[in-house]
């Protein structure tokens, strides 16, 4: 079982990942989008993907940082074990609780607001319970690991997560993990799984080249220099 899950199935996920997100790209691009719901409520919409949005993006950091940055790197710049914990526990949690606030207000909207829920398809709930199930569980393992100095998981977790860009999976890490982070780590990677074929897919549609796109410039101009306007064909006004 050790091998299937830290040794097997992450590369499955990759496959998943990869394989999704071409097949999406060759023969559904039209598809590629949040399918946006914000013709039919746009209130609580406003509320409610800002928080989810930048409370997930927290989180991503926090895990791409506490995963793939060694501890070593850390405290060579003077952030020390210690205040890591805190930094994670506190700043963690805070993230978490954005995210699923805002996720819970997107799924009040979608269940009270008919044409939202209309518009709800079997995807979309199963992304839900997934998204909505990594986030809790990361959170409560983390609280629940909270006394003391905490849980360091950047000594197995995290040696096992860059292990797998190796191809030698280091497995043996992942046996003396408790079962809530374990739990998380299997829910985070079918979250991932999960991606290519949800309107979670958008998370790859980050338009960069907008960062270099040539400035677009508005010019004013004197209406007593534009002159008569063209008459337009189309239907003629009459007097009846």
């Amino acid at each position: 079982m050790t091998t299937l899950l830290w040794g097997a199935l992450p590369y499955v996920v990759f496959v998943l990942l990869v394989a999704g997100l071409v097949w999406r790209y060759r023969y559904d691009k039209y598809g590629w989008t949040t399918r946006s719901s914000q013709v039919y409520e746009s209130k609580l919409l406003n509320v409610a993907s800002p928080a989810f949005h930048y409370g997930i993006l927290f989180v991503l950091v926090g895990h791409l940082v506490g995963l793939f940055v060694p501890e070593s790197w850390t405290e060579a710049l003077g952030v020390k074990e210690r205040l890591y914990h805190l930094l994670s526990l506190y700043g963690g949690t805070a993230a978490g609780v954005l995210a699923v606030f805002g996720i819970l207000l997107l799924l009040y909207r979608r269940r009270t607001k008919a044409p939202v829920f209309r518009a709800t398809t079997a995807n979309d709930k199963l992304m839900y319970v997934v998204l909505l199930g990594a986030i809790v569980l990361g959170m409560t393992a983390k609280l629940t690991h909270a006394s003391g100095d905490g849980y360091n998981y950047r000594h197995t977790i995290a040696p096992w997560a860059r292990s797998l860009f190796t191809l030698r999976p280091r497995t043996e890490l992942m046996e003396g993990v408790p079962v809530l982070y374990q739990v998380h780590a299997v829910v985070g990677m079918a979250l991932i799984a999960l991606v290519p074929y949800t309107r979670l897919v958008h998370m790859f549609s980050v338009p960069v080249q907008y960062l270099f796109r040539p400035y677009v410039v508005y010019r004013s101009r004197d209406p007593e220099q534009l002159g008569p306007r063209p008459a337009r064909r189309g239907w003629e006004k009459t007097d009846v």
